[in-house]
């Protein structure tokens, strides 16, 4: 079969897709939303709205001007509180928007593009507008990544419901729940493109949900079966596991003629033109050692410790709080709140997050046989920890894709991917300057 070569390197770690069999069920509202300026790949916001100003659910609070870059949108109605720094999923102090609810949920006025007469600047202007952005976890503003520059020519869609790492099961679950809408936004986005071939991705670890959406495209688009193997969800994996074509280093997958779009993002692509709904709210999935896992769709700004005790609190007392899954999540130093890109809060109790003693490395050389990216994770965490940040650019440190294989393979527990992913950001401190 056409997608059975695959990517070299990868892992099979347990699957713990304890929420598969879930299904999606409403959060509460929040009582106070925490909006950062930047939940997106590109340039920051600037805020529309002042401390005092009253503010409904759908109002645009935060927007730029620049060509990557994603509005932001209350998800509630109430009043302004704040507007200062705080903590984000990525563990850095973002200026942001605070708003206390008014229990009211009061919404803005929205309406939707008729698409049988809808041009393509029209469906990309709305999606704009709407603050569509990548929710697999990337976060890249969806209009920018479904206008490639003119002299790429993109010949297939690749709808990514791999939903390869462990515990997370979102888009597994909206598959079964949302299926009709998420076509609907992957036919918008094949007519934004111009393609005539669209191909719906998913591992063989979901069979009812490549059923389901096999049955609901009747045809129109190929729905193909993945061996399961981590992290095929990536892109540049996904790519080569499918069509083999390999994006360039420092590419963008178009350069091969392609374009990926999670099946969340297609969803709320859906959503954006049928009733003109702004990107406020995502399912996220809230799992591990608490005492009801749940798929939860999720007002963004909602604080991570809210959702922890909608599923009946933490069992025992909470070690480590992750936001995204164990393998490329970021362990949250306090309680931050859900932005675009947050798919998964994973708790791990003191029996599940075992602290390990880091080892000297006994070159075995399995960190280099899981990389699906073909590097040496070894040799570039020494040129870290040395701070030979250009000799660790000549060893393509920048293609990391940090998906951690390397690090779950290690018998040594040397924390390669932390190690990497900060010589990354020098690199890129470094770049700026």
């Amino acid at each position: 079969m056409f997608w059975s070569k695959g990517f070299r390197g990868g892992i099979h770690p347990p699957h713990s897709k304890f929420t598969s069999g879930k299904k999606i069920e409403n959060a509460k509202l929040p009582k106070v939303a925490v909006f950062p300026i930047c939940q997106h790949v590109g340039a920051p916001c600037d805020p529309l709205v002042k401390v005092g100003d009253e503010v409904k659910a759908g109002q645009k609070i935060a927007d730029s001007n620049a060509v990557v870059s994603a509005p932001i949108h209350s998800s509630i109605s109430g009043k302004v509180v704040e507007i200062s720094p705080r903590l984000t999923p990525a563990c850095a102090e973002v200026s942001s928007i605070i708003i206390e609810s008014d229990g009211k949920d009061e919404w803005v006025e929205t309406s939707g593009l008729d698409m049988e007469k809808a041009s393509r600047e029209e469906i990309l202007a709305k999606i704009k507008d709407c603050g569509i952005a990548g929710l697999g976890g990337a976060a890249f503003p969806t209009h920018v990544k479904l206008n490639p520059p003119k002299d790429k020519k993109v010949e297939v869609l690749i709808v990514n419901g791999v939903e390869c790492e462990p515990f997370i099961t979102a888009n597994h679950r909206l598959m079964l729940e949302e299926g009709e809408k998420i076509l609907g936004g992957v036919g918008a986005a094949a007519k934004v493109l111009g393609v005539q071939r669209v191909i719906i991705a998913i591992e063989d670890n979901k069979p009812d949900a490549i059923e389901n959406m096999k049955k609901l495209a009747g045809g129109e688009f190929e729905v193909v079966a993945l061996k399961t193997k981590y992290p095929q969800g990536d892109e540049r994996h996904l790519i080569k596991t499918i069509l083999n074509r390999e994006v360039p280093a420092g590419g963008l997958p178009f350069d091969i003629g392609a374009v990926v779009l999670n099946v969340e993002t297609a969803k709320a692509i859906h959503d954006a033109l049928s009733k003109g709904l702004p990107l406020v709210e995502r399912v996220v999935t809230v799992t591990g050692d608490v005492n009801e896992p749940k798929n939860m769709l999720v007002r963004i700004g909602t604080p991570f410790t809210q959702l922890i005790e909608e599923c009946g609190g933490p069992v025992g007392n909470i070690k480590k709080l992750v936001c995204g899954g164990p393998m490329m999540g970021i362990a949250q130093p306090g309680d931050a709140s859900v932005v675009k890109g947050s798919t998964c809060v994973l708790v791990l109790n003191e029996a599940r997050a075992k602290e390990y003693e880091e080892k000297p490395c006994i070159r075995c050389g399995r960190c280099v046989d899981a990389c699906p990216m073909s590097l040496l994770p070894v040799t570039l965490s020494k040129l870290v920890e040395r701070r030979k940040f250009d000799l660790g650019t000549e060893y393509n440190i920048m293609s990391c894709d940090e998906c951690g294989c390397c690090s779950y393979v290690c018998p040594s527990k040397i924390p390669l991917v932390d190690r990497i992913r900060q010589g990354k950001a020098a690199v890129k401190a470094k770049v700026k300057k």
